[in-house]
């Protein structure tokens, strides 16, 4: 039997990424897609579309259900933390299966600071971290760290990196909240400050079952969208990234995810920045989906990564048990409006004219 996936989004770069590398692993796959915005389900390249109400609208819940029934999905598949969220809420109403982590799990990762505190608690390496409650705090933070500077200062829920920036003196931090609680709202008591780490990025995604790692593979963020136009410099959109075998970051990912979850099942893509020293440290994880983009290395590696996660949600037999699924060499090329592009390192300048200073 043919089977059917119903992936939420639809349109947006997540939803085609993952729709592309599910389609080259699987073409007999149904993919149906929905959206509240009818100019992006526009893009949608899927079997089929429907428009819903924005996931956070009240009818949201009623008008997914009848889409899956329509549609008669097999495992619905969010691709963002909203849509996570949501339909965390709404796991006992969903027909057919779903691929999530346990509500408390989603909920403790949204939190980038409960996360930190747990993980450290537990002996986990990630940046020293502490929370906000009014602006006068922010020199006693400050003072915690012995006059090291610069220092990371972001909300503590939120994606792409929103809020984020480094801060050199406690005056400029508080002028940064205030900008930020002026623009959009975001309070002091929604801050932290925490140690600034200036060494490589690299993502973990991974996939879990009953508490047992199923499947990972590891990239380097090397560049990001519009760095140029974002006071920080910094968001969570890579522009370009690489393919890294890295197994001290696929040790701390897991440790990370046994304190978190010792029973966890579903989606974890997990941010690891190293410090000075080049130690890796858990930054934030992202429960529930898969990275934006880094389903585009899908085609490169051993195992598909978006195939395994609807064969685990599915409740099929999968192959890859405990596989760290990692290759050297390879590129991801991204820009707007053209698809992701996968070059080796061998092959980047092929056909190239002029000089490579």
């Amino acid at each position: 039997m043919r089977r059917r996936l119903l992936i939420t989004g639809a349109g947006t770069a997540a939803s085609q990424n993952l729709l592309r590398s599910l389609k080259a692993a699987d073409p007999d796959l149904q993919i149906a897609g929905c959206n509240h915005d009818r100019f992006i389900l526009s893009l949608w390249g899927g079997d089929s579309r429907h428009l819903v109400p924005r996931v956070s609208a009240p009818g949201f819940p009623e008008a997914l259900v009848r889409v899956i029934e329509a549609e008669q999905s097999d495992l619905v598949i969010p691709t963002s933390d909203a849509e996570v969220d949501v339909l965390s809420g709404m796991r006992a109403r969903i027909p057919g299966r779903h691929f999530l982590p346990d509500p408390a799990v989603i909920e403790l990762c949204r939190d980038k600071y409960e996360t930190t505190a747990l993980l450290r608690s537990a002996g986990v390496r990630a940046p020293v971290t502490y929370a906000l409650k009014e602006l006068d705090d922010v020199e006693a933070v400050f003072s915690r760290f012995d006059g090291r500077t610069p220092l990371w200062c972001r909300p503590r829920t939120g994606t792409c990196a929103r809020g984020g920036g480094a801060m050199f003196t406690p005056d400029q931090a508080r002028r940064w909240i205030r900008m930020w609680q002026e623009m959009r709202g975001i309070g002091p008591a929604e801050f932290t400050v925490c140690e600034h780490l200036p060494g490589r990025e690299v993502l973990c995604q991974s996939l879990w079952q009953d508490g047992r790692l199923i499947l990972a593979n590891t990239f380097e963020r090397i560049s990001y969208f519009g760095a140029d136009n974002i006071p920080s410099g910094v968001t969570s959109l890579s522009s370009l990234a690489k393919t890294v075998v890295d197994p001290r970051v696929v040790k701390l990912c897991k440790d990370a995810i046994h304190a978190l979850a010792p029973k966890a099942s579903g989606a974890f893509s997990i941010d690891v920045k190293e410090d000075g020293l080049g130690v890796p440290c858990v930054t934030e994880i992202n429960a529930g989906r898969l990275f934006m983009a880094m389903t585009a290395f899908d085609p490169v590696l051993k195992h598909s990564m978006s195939l395994t996660y609807v064969r685990l949600g599915l409740g099929e037999p999968v192959s890859c048990q405990e596989e760290y699924d990692a290759v050297e060499g390879y590129y991801m090329v991204r820009d707007l409006d053209v698809l992701p592009g996968i070059f080796h390192v061998d092959d980047i300048f092929n056909g190239t004219a002029g000089s490579r200073s």
